[in-house]
Order: C-alpha cells, then sequence, then structure tokens
C-alpha cells in the first residue's frame, strides 16, 4: 500500500466525497454528564448517520473514487457489521453490486441491515480477520474490488471528515478527542486532521480489554495480532489492526485508554440519559474513556469530546446492559454472606443493613445449621464494598465481595436456589413490594417469630414495585393466622405453591 503523508492526509480529507450519502453529524453538549464530572462533554453524534454509524464516510469516498469498470464489476468488504452497511448503502448509490462478508457471530440486526440495502450477505469466521481472509479468496474468484473497512487511504480520509466538522462546529477549545480504535481507521483518519490543523488538542485511542490490538501494537512497536478478541463490543473486535492505521495511529496518535465491559454498559447508559438514544457498545467506548481520564488526571473544567461511532444495537443486549450498568457506574455492590440458621438472624442481617438500597437478595434454605446469602446493595463509590464487608464481618457475619467477581456477577446470582430437604411446610408466594425505603422491613417486622423464610429471591428492576418471591415455611394448624397476616399486610400477592414450575425445580 503506497503511504500517504500527513499533508496529503489534510487534502485528501478537505475533498473526500462523504456527503452524497452521510450527514454532518451534530455536536451535543452531554449535559448530565458534564455536571457529573465537572468537564464540558461534547458528543459526536456519528450514530445519527443514515446506517447509524460513520461507517458509510469512508465507505463511499473509495468507491466514489473507483472507475466505472471497477463498479460495473462489483465490490467486496468484510465487516463486523458497520462497514457493511456503508458499503451496501454507497453501493446502492452508485448502482453496482456489493457482496459483504460477516463474521456468523455479527448481531443480526446488522446482517438484515444489509441485506435489506441490497448488499449480498456471507457469513463466514468468528471475527473480522476471519471474514477478512474469506472476503480476499471471494475477490480473487470473482474479480471484485475490495474495500477495506479501515486500512486504505481513501477510507481514512472519508473518516477523517469526522475530524473537519468537529473543529468547524466548536471554534473554542478542545482538550481531548476519544475514538474508538477496531482496525484504525477513525481514529487515524481524525488524528490525521487534528494533527494538521490543531495539534494542541490531544487524540485518544480507546479500546476494549479484549480487544486492544493497537494499543499492543503501538507498545511493541510492531503489529501485534491477538489470539482472541472479545465480541461484546463487535464492532471494534479486530485481531489484527492495518498497517497504514498502525502507521498513523503510532506517530500521531497522543495516548489509549482501555476500558472493561462494566465500564461500557455504564457509558451506554450516560449516553442514553443525556440523548435518549441508545449507542451500541463501539459507540460509547469514547465516552467511558472521558469517565476514567477524567477519574485518573483530575482535570475540571476542559472540554471533551466523544464520538458516538454507531448505534447499531440488538434489542436483546440491553438486558446484560442494564444489569452490568450498575457495576460499571460503581454504584452496585455484591456479597456472599453466611447468616447463623436461627430464628431472627435474617431479620438482624437487614437491620445491620440499614438505610442501604437493596439491588437484589437470593437466599435458599439448604443447611441446618447456617445459610448463604447473595445479596447486593447501593454504593456511592466502590470503595463503600470494603467498608460494608468489614461491617458486617465485625457484626457476625461472615462475608465475601464478589463485586469484581465476573463468575458472580455474570452466572451465580441467577442461580441461587434449588431443592431443599430442610423446606418443610413451604408455601411460597409471589409479592409486589412499593420501591421504597422500608417495605422489605415492614414485611419481615410483621412476620411471626415461629414461620421462617426458607426462600427469598429479589431484583431491583428499576420500576416503581418490586417483585419478589418467598418461601415461608407455615405450620399446617397456622394457616388462619397465616392468612390473616397476608391481608393485615396489604402487599399483592399470588401464591405459587402449587405451580409445577414449583414442583419441578424448588419443592
Amino acid at each position: 500500500m503506497a503511504r500517504t503523508a500527513p499533508t496529503d492526509y489534510l487534502k485528501k480529507i478537505l475533498t473526500a466525497r462523504v456527503y452524497d450519502v452521510a450527514i454532518e453529524s451534530s455536536l451535543d453538549p452531554a449535559r448530565n454528564l458534564s455536571r457529573r464530572l465537572g468537564n464540558h462533554v461534547l458528543l459526536k453524534r456519528e450514530d445519527q448517520q443514515p446506517v447509524f454509524s460513520f461507517k458509510l464516510r469512508g465507505a463511499y469516498n473509495k468507491m466514489a473514487h473507483l472507475s466505472k469498470e471497477q463498479l460495473a464489476r462489483g465490490v467486496i468488504c468484510a465487516s463486523a457489521g458497520n462497514h457493511a452497511q456503508g458499503v451496501a448503502l454507497s453501493a446502492r448509490k452508485l448502482n453496482c453490486r456489493a457482496v459483504v462478508v460477516m463474521p456468523v457471530t455479527t448481531p443480526k440486526l446488522k446482517v438484515d441491515a444489509v441485506a435489506a440495502l441490497g448488499g449480498e450477505v456471507v457469513l463466514s469466521g468468528e471475527s473480522y480477520s476471519d471474514a477478512y481472509t474469506h472476503a480476499l479468496t471471494l475477490q480473487q474468484a470473482q474479480g471484485l474490488t475490495f474495500v477495506h473497512p479501515f486500512d486504505d487511504p481513501d477510507v481514512i480520509a472519508g473518516q477523517g471528515t469526522v475530524a473537519m466538522e468537529i473543529l468547524r462546529q466548536h471554534e473554542g477549545p478542545i482538550d481531548a478527542i476519544f475514538v474508538a480504535i477496531g482496525g484504525g481507521g477513525l481514529i487515524s483518519g481524525v488524528a490525521s486532521y487534528i494533527k494538521a490543523v490543531r495539534p494542541e488538542i490531544k487524540v485518544i485511542g480507546v479500546q476494549t480489554r479484549d480487544s486492544d490490538a493497537m494499543a499492543q501494537s503501538v507498545r511493541m512497536g510492531k503489529r501485534v495480532t491477538l489470539t482472541d478478541v472479545g465480541l461484546f463490543s463487535d464492532g471494534t473486535a479486530v485481531k489484527l489492526v492495518g498497517e497504514e492505521t498502525f502507521r498513523i495511529a503510532r506517530k500521531l496518535v497522543d495516548d489509549y485508554i482501555i476500558v472493561d465491559t462494566d465500564e461500557v454498559c455504564a457509558a451506554i447508559k450516560d449516553v442514553f440519559t443525556d440523548t435518549r438514544s441508545i449507542v451500541e457498545p463501539a459507540g460509547a467506548l469514547g465516552v467511558a474513556a472521558v469517565k476514567k481520564y477524567v477519574a485518573q488526571h483530575k482535570c475540571k473544567g476542559q472540554t471533551l469530546i466523544a464520538i458516538t461511532c454507531g448505534a447499531n444495537m440488538n434489542f436483546d443486549r440491553l438486558r446484560f446492559v442494564a444489569e452490568r450498568a450498575e457495576f460499571g457506574e460503581q454504584r452496585e455492590a455484591l456479597f456472599a454472606v453466611t447468616i447463623p440458621e436461627e430464628r431472627g438472624s435474617f431479620k438482624r442481617f437487614c437491620e445491620l443493613i440499614g438505610p442501604r438500597a437493596v439491588t437484589e437478595f437470593n437466599y435458599r434454605i439448604s443447611d441446618a445449621n447456617q445459610a448463604h446469602v447473595f445479596v447486593g446493595l447501593a454504593i456511592a463509590k466502590r470503595e463503600e464494598a470494603d467498608k460494608i464487608e468489614r461491617s458486617f464481618v465485625r457484626h457476625g457475619f461472615p462475608t465475601v465481595n464478589l463485586t469484581d467477581d465476573e463468575l458472580a456477577k455474570e452466572h451465580v446470582r441467577h442461580m441461587v436456589g434449588g431443592r431443599s430437604p430442610l423446606a418443610a411446610d413451604e408455601r411460597l408466594f409471589r409479592f409486589i413490594f412499593p420501591e421504597r425505603p422500608g417495605a422489605l422491613m415492614r414485611f419481615l417486622s410483621s412476620l411471626h417469630p415461629d414461620w421462617n423464610i426458607s426462600l427469598f429471591h429479589y431484583r431491583n428492576q428499576g420500576a416503581d414495585y418490586g417483585r419478589i418471591l418467598v418461601g415461608i415455611q407455615v405450620p399446617r394448624g397456622d394457616t388462619r393466622a397465616f392468612d390473616a397476616f397476608l391481608e393485615a399486610l396489604a402487599y399483592p400477592c399470588v401464591e405459587e405453591t402449587n405451580n409445577p414450575v414449583y414442583r419441578l425445580f424448588l419443592s
């Protein structure tokens, strides 16, 4: 590949053809995030593009420079999804054939979007790199022109128009621009323009902990091929960065920030809070990095810009994002607590929790002497988790802090329970609790001391009402008194003791 000098990139960006298909996306203030961080945070909204990603800029600029003969033969590309949509839309605009090779792990939303734009979709491999290898084979066999998603000067120049717009939209001081990195096309274009026009502005690359090929390559001084890449941020899941993008990034990018899954989920929530838009994981990397940068540098009053580079998110993923956002914001702590299996100990433990909001409570009677409770609590900062753990231990409840335990966060929290030979005379109820302080303690305080809680499951879902599953051991002779208790409690409930699911898995 012929290298392009920085001055040539400036000219190529200024003359790039992107606006036949792309829009000039807005540069929006993130008011809530700015207030929280004490800095002026702006979002460059590339998620607003017709294909919900910046990728069509580079794809169209490349294809608009092809000869009539090349367009007549058709084009091919490999992509995790966003570049694919850019190529498909560009091909429709230029009236040419487009074959798109995508990893089998690509979200269905992106696959369907490419097909709807007229692209011929071929699924192959587990990652972009796998799809790329297969695309090269098809290119040779069918005589197609390859449109690289990042390692091409015309593609890089097309992406560089994002930076051109930023400087036009914000003429005042800018301290840093945060750019997600997959193969490096966007950050190469952004850095080429910024360093040619406003070199005092920092350009900071962002990658996830399990897909940090560029950061590793720059650190090693050569391109590094990752054995595997994480797929949560599928838009940046690249095993090997481009030759040209590596050259540019190594020379022009000021720094790199690595973020984890929980931080990305929290950033998706931050973007939603400020814009009411949902970006994909790759689109939230810049915001996650802004938060980390501010925490590390303790800066105040700076102007920081994050490029929200894509919004092709499968709806089903939102369940996971919402679950993990609290950890990314460091607002939830998880604990495994051992409680003596004796009357009143459960209530005593709840009194120790005090006014803290309970986000999760899982318990199943399993031992005659002690109970193991999985509990989540709302916290204001990460350090509180350690203090809470020490407090529980000091009051006679052995505790393990699970806040950073991936097994606990992903799996164990959903698996607490099962059958128990100790759950004699158990009755099962679904209760609806008002989500307000004291509701749980009111319930526990109303229980007769002879009625033992044998199962408890609660998870805060962010609604006005909490849904709780409770197993209570009620001796047969106490049926009338227990019914009177339920009536006095006045919490809506449904008895599930005869539910076949309960009979199969819990009783």
